[in-house]
């Protein structure tokens, strides 16, 4: 982010664009998961969040990965998700988070035309949101280059591993650089998600949110 100029929304000191688009989305305060998370992010820490759907997780990671952008014409944060109906959700809450900072966000997906994706690409996006088989299609055509890569995060790690994903994410993982920060979140923590998390992550932070049963 060029600007510096930054407000309090809630405990936490954003950009002031992503504060003014917050209140525009109508968020007035941040949940439990933002406001665990967001400060460690922002600090350079890598983060394991266990948090179900529907704690505002997208946003937890969406904010700092929109206030960490400094460089408009490069990918700068690659979000690994299960489903395409999740890659168009995180990609359309992230929209409208970087909205005001001028922040593209894309989804890329296995079952649409690869060609609207690559021209989507060739016009400039910071954030690309995808499941992990078109993903990895994109590296392979090098339309997607992992080297501008700074932030990375897998979304619903679980589900991407119950669908046979761990293959290709591991591949993916191997190929950003060395000096990036990963996120995790998932709803519960397997054997094999705390072994991606041994080989990829540095002295992660850990964050449990229990989910407050609706009265």
């Amino acid at each position: 982010m060029t600007t510096n100029v930054q407000e309090m929304f809630g405990s936490l000191l954003l950009d002031k664009k992503i504060v003014a688009s917050l209140t525009a989305m109508g968020f007035e305060e941040p949940s439990p998961i933002q406001e665990q998370t967001i400060p460690l992010v922002l600090e350079g820490s890598d983060v394991i969040g266990q948090a179900q759907t529907g704690t505002g997780k997208t946003a937890a990671f969406g904010i700092p990965v929109v206030q960490s952008i400094t460089d408009h014409r490069h990918i700068q944060a690659l979000i690994m998700t299960p489903t395409r109906e999740l890659a168009i959700q995180v990609a359309e809450e992230i929209g409208k988070i970087g909205r005001t900072s001028k922040i593209k966000a894309l989804p890329v997906y296995g079952g649409q035309p690869i060609d609207r994706q690559i021209a989507a690409l060739r016009k400039g996006t910071q954030v690309v949101i995808g499941t992990p088989g078109r993903v990895m299609d994109h590296m392979r055509r090098r339309t997607i280059k992992a080297e501008t890569v700074q932030m990375m995060v897998l979304d619903e790690a679980d589900e991407m591993l119950d669908m046979g994903f761990r293959e290709d994410i591991e591949t993916i993982l191997v190929k950003i650089p060395e000096e990036h920060q990963t996120l995790l979140f998932s709803a519960t923590l397997s054997p094999e998600i705390l072994d991606i998390t041994k080989r990829f992550q540095k002295n992660p932070e850990f964050i449990k949110i229990v989910r407050k049963e609706l009265t």
